[in-house]
């Protein structure tokens, strides 16, 4: 698209260069030009104006997504209207062409819009014309206002208005009242309360009374009694009739019309190959109107465009119609759900020369453009984001029954068989529990399903306290591999459904023989995350990005492919040590292979290089659960706003199915999406899903009733089928169960998160009217700690023997969770001096400080661990193999003599390792600070400060330290720090609780 300077408002000049929320740009058009809203005006808008609002928001992909919208009064003129149409592809084009843009009508707004202003936008009566009439200026009369789901709407001031279905807030001098409909959602009760506190902060100076009156309870209650009697006295309300404002055409014929043209596109089916990027179209719904606009056309082009489907909605005469112009190469989901068929990825060349010429011509006028392209940053190796140092139990499934794991050999699962493990590790204040299946891919379903009711009996016998996971074998995601560490999978199994599986269908048995040929691909990123998985033992299993063990009864040997680091290769003698821990190996390199080598692979073979892949974070996406009981008839439609994102889905719709058959009725569930989510989102009385493309966490809250919270697992696997953002994802992708009040690090880590409002009381309906007419936050008791609940003849919390972690290096030693490197270096030069020499490091272990452990008793602990260790070094057996220290790695003969502890803060504790130990010469004249960046002090930037700082990037808490107190805390400059590697950058984080 061709795009000259004459062309650009020169208002939008710097526009979308920071990210939401500080990056929420609005125009009010006036005499047809934008002019800037000032940011204490921002969610102000007057019933007679028209208005351009742009969010800008950040990606995990370090580029800018941009969506535009423009706001229509109630009252506007359809010249003003016109004009903030044309204005807003004006400003898409000074954005680069790619932006979405909507078109928004006073009381019809999306869902998307309004989570821009949160909770509500309540319209002023004038407008720029009229000389802005000050409602709030006037003596405060009576207002009567109906929400409607996220959507607040003035109505008159009548019992006529009133009905059972809505929620009604009743504005008066003295006192807000909140009407609850008989046929309200907790949730819609509860939202309605975020418009209340609203009401009472901007109206009232947060100085009135609040009330909440229950439709159909007659009590003798003096609030309901006032309430009712600005109404002339209570009295029945009749049945809501459908007005014209709830009329939606769920039945509008589709249709897809190229500009200009008078007829429709003649097809049998909406497909994408109907579109041709030399063009717009406009796609009719209804209620919804879509723009297209190819990549090829010119400003003008879809000027006219956007011009022609503001005639449409108009001359239809359908004013509460959407309209949503969207780009080729960057169509939303709900443009796409439209279509029969769209391919994953399209054929379009997207680059970045349109936004490069816009950028350039700004930059000449001496604006700045730093924010208008981006790219994309390095990628980063995935952190657990969980307490690696805690106790694991792992139990095979076997037909109906469990049976527990030696913890020699918890980490060695068979692809033909189902596993549950528990894994417990220190929370905040309370011991946490992880309950997980993890399913072989060649494991049967009668197993699965034998493993999914024991794992829920364990969370059921712990009050649904626990986190739970399934896991499909391939799928696994950076938490479970850092539970396990090392982690090999065998080919076959040994459960008796598998075997029975085996023999009836007459298949052969995987398992691994002694005298059997074996070949492993070796990958993970370090000895804190590695896996060995046993493949078919043939060339065209090898990979050059791999490293490989391959051996038989006689041999061993390891392969190292040439695109594979010395970390790699490092791996390979780590996971020999489990595999054949008893024969040398035979090195092996790409490209100079032994005959001997080939002959057990039966032959060489051509194989890939390049990695395989596995499904990426995305950004995430909170969607809110509600069912719908109750009994309905054969027939009936359903309706559900599509265009919103939100979609009420039964058996009886034949796209967008998510049904359920729970208490011998039909359950509908409504599922909708929330935008610009926070923690205050999750509401107690309901289930969430939080969608991360490579994950998803069912969120359940307290107050959900004990049935649905069996049903979360279902319902996650519903939303998985369904594939609400048409992402193509697996039905094996890991699906986690989050309890309100016990969700883990990995989860929470979405949010910014308060664990006082996660607390046993969780945040309830009852809760938040508690807060708006008390005026303040109620105290919130801290929960109980979790008692021991004993299960199928064995206590949840592990015996000694099951305390302990086996040694990735040797199954006949006992590793201990949270034992410092330094400590395990120095127990290993007690080991058998005779033993055969492997040359094989030992283990890495990080030590991650829980956020109750303070750096003083986590110094304590490790001293203890220490001395555990090295009593057990001299009482054990002598390990039937040596492991030899790095090179790098230097010990002192010596224990390092303690010092006296002083009043002053801790720094972070310093080990004689060299390979650990992290010095820097500061240099004089460095620079150190962020640019631009504003500076806070350290005790306000901890995670769990008492006054933190809320306008900060939360994963980059040390970039706003000072150089000065950057250096204090760290013992290093800014510029060295940043050198370091990631996984080290996060372990002095946690250190100092800023990660």
């Amino acid at each position: 698209m061709a795009v000259s300077m004459r062309d650009l408002d020169s208002a939008f000049q710097g526009a979308g260069q920071k990210a939401y929320p500080f990056g929420l740009e609005i125009w009010r058009i006036e005499n047809f030009r934008p002019v800037p809203v000032p940011k204490s005006s921002h969610g102000k808008f007057f019933t007679g104006d028209s208005y351009v609002i742009l969010q800008t928001t950040a990606l995990k992909s370090g580029s800018l997504r941009h969506d535009i919208h423009y706001w229509l009064g109630k009252d506007t003129s359809q010249d003003e209207a016109g004009a903030a149409a044309i204005k807003t592809v004006e400003l898409d084009a000074a954005l680069g062409g790619r932006a979405v843009q909507y078109r928004e009508v006073q009381g019809h707004e999306t869902e998307k819009f309004l989570s821009y202003f949160k909770p509500c936008i309540i319209p002023q009566e004038g407008g720029v014309a009229s000389g802005f009439k000050q409602a709030e200026a006037m003596e405060h009369q009576t207002h009567l206002f109906v929400c409607r789901g996220k959507h607040v709407v003035h109505v008159p001031f009548a019992r006529s208005s009133l009905n059972h279905d809505d929620i009604f807030i009743l504005d008066t001098k003295s006192k807000i009242f909140q009407f609850n409909g008989s046929n309200s959602s907790i949730q819609e009760r509860a939202k309605a309360l975020e418009v209340v506190q609203y009401i009472k902060d901007t109206y009232h100076d947060g100085k009135c009374e609040v009330a909440a009156v229950e439709d159909g309870k007659l009590m003798a209650d003096a609030e309901t009694g006032e309430f009712w009697g600005f109404f002339g006295g209570f009295a029945p309300l009749p049945r809501k009739t459908t007005s014209d404002e709830d009329k939606t055409d769920v039945s509008f014929p589709t249709k897809l019309v190229e500009k200009g043209q008078a007829e429709p596109v003649e097809a049998d089916s909406l497909t994408r190959e109907l579109l041709d990027t030399n063009k717009c179209y406009i796609l009719d719904c209804g209620v919804e109107v879509f723009v297209w606009m190819g990549r090829n056309t010119s400003l003008d082009e879809r000027k006219s465009a956007s011009g022609a489907a503001e005639e449409l909605v108009r001359a239809a005469e359908r004013p509460n119609s959407r309209i949503a112009r969207v780009i080729e190469g960057f169509e939303t989901v709900m443009f796409r759900s439209k279509f029969e068929s769209w391919p994953q990825t399209t054929n379009v060349t997207v680059s970045e020369d349109g936004r490069g010429k816009v950028a350039a011509l700004l930059r000449r006028q001496g604006v700045n453009v730093n924010g208008l392209l981006k790219t994309a940053p390095v990628k980063e190796e995935p952190q657990p984001y969980i307490d690696v140092t805690g106790n694991l139990q792992v139990w095979s499934v076997n037909d109906q029954e469990k049976i527990l794991i030696p913890a020699a050999n918890q980490s060695k699962f068979y692809s033909g068989g189902c596993y549950i493990f528990q894994y417990s590790y220190p929370g905040e204040d309370r011991e946490e529990y992880l309950i997980g299946t993890w399913f072989g891919k060649k494991s049967v379903e009668e197993e699965r399903a034998s493993a999914i009711s024991l794992a829920s009996k364990m969370v059921e016998s712990l009050k649904f306290l626990p986190a739970q996971a399934r896991i499909f074998e391939g799928n696994e995601p950076i938490q479970f591999f850092s539970i396990f560490q090392s982690f090999i999978v065998f080919k076959g199994g040994h459960s008796s459904g598998y075997k029975k599986y085996i023999a009836e269908n007459e298949l052969p048995d995987e398992t691994c023989k002694e005298d059997g040929v074996a070949l492993f691909r070796v990958q993970g990123s370090g000895p804190d995350n590695m896996q060995a998985i046993q493949v078919e033992p043939v060339a065209s299993s090898l990979n050059s990005s791999y490293c490989y063990i391959l051996h038989n009864e006689s041999s061993v040997f390891t392969w190292s492919g040439n695109l594979t680091t010395s970390e790699d290769q490092e791996l390979i003698e780590r996971q020999l040590d489990l595999i054949k821990p008893n024969m040398q190996s035979k090195p092996q390199k790409e490209g100079s292979e032994s005959e001997q080598f080939w002959d057990l692979l039966g032959g060489k073979s051509e194989y890939p290089s390049q990695k395989l892949a596995r499904e990426a974070e995305s950004d995430p996406h909170l969607f809110s659960c509600i069912f719908l009981k109750g009994n309905l008839k054969i027939g009936r439609v359903v309706s559900f706003q599509m265009f919103s994102n939100e979609y009420i889905v039964t058996r009886l719709i034949c796209t967008k199915v998510l049904c359920f058959g729970f208490y011998n009725k039909f359950l509908s569930l409504q599922v909708s999406e929330i935008y610009n989510f926070t923690q205050d989102d999750l509401m107690t009385e309901d289930i969430f899903i939080l969608d991360i493309h490579s994950e998803i966490f069912v969120w359940v809250g307290q107050q959900v009733d004990s049935k649905s919270k069996l049903q979360a697992l279902s319902i996650g696997e519903k939303f998985l089928e369904h594939d609400f953002l048409l992402k193509k994802s697996s039905g094996e992708t890991p699906i986690y169960i989050v309890m309100e009040g016990s969700e883990p690090p990995f989860f929470t880590r979405f949010f910014t998160w308060d664990s006082a409002k996660s607390s046993m009381h969780g945040n309830s309906f009852q809760r938040k009217l508690a807060i708006v007419k008390n005026g303040g936050t109620p105290l919130l008791d801290k929960p109980k700690r979790r008692t021991p609940v004993s299960y199928g003849g064995r206590s949840s919390v592990p015996d000694k023997s099951q305390r302990s972690r086996s040694m990735s290096f040797s199954p006949d030693r006992v590793r201990v969770r949270g034992r410092s490197p330094a400590f395990n270096a120095l127990a290993a030069n007690f080991e058998n001096p005779n033993a055969r020499n492997l040359s094989t490091p030992p283990p890495v272990v990080r030590k991650v400080y829980p956020k109750s452990v303070s750096p003083d008793s986590a110094k304590l602990a490790s001293k203890s661990a220490a001395i555990a260790a090295l009593t057990a070094s001299f009482e054990q057996p002598p390990p039937a193999r040596q492991v030899i220290m790095p090179r790098s790695v230097k010990v002192s003969p010596e224990a390092p003599k303690s010092k006296p502890e002083s009043n002053s803060k801790e720094k972070p504790i310093s080990i004689r390792i060299e390979s650990l130990t992290i010095q820097e010469d500061v240099k004089e004249g460095e620079a150190e600070d962020e640019e631009g960046l504003p500076i806070y002090p350290y005790e306000r930037l901890k995670v769990n400060s008492p006054d933190p700082v809320t306008e900060i990037d939360v994963t980059k808490r040390e970039t706003y330290l000072s150089a000065a107190e950057f250096r204090e805390k760290f013992g290093m400059a800014k510029d060295a720090f940043y050198k370091l590697p990631k996984w080290k950058q996060n372990k002095l984080k946690m250190a100092l609780q800023l990660f």
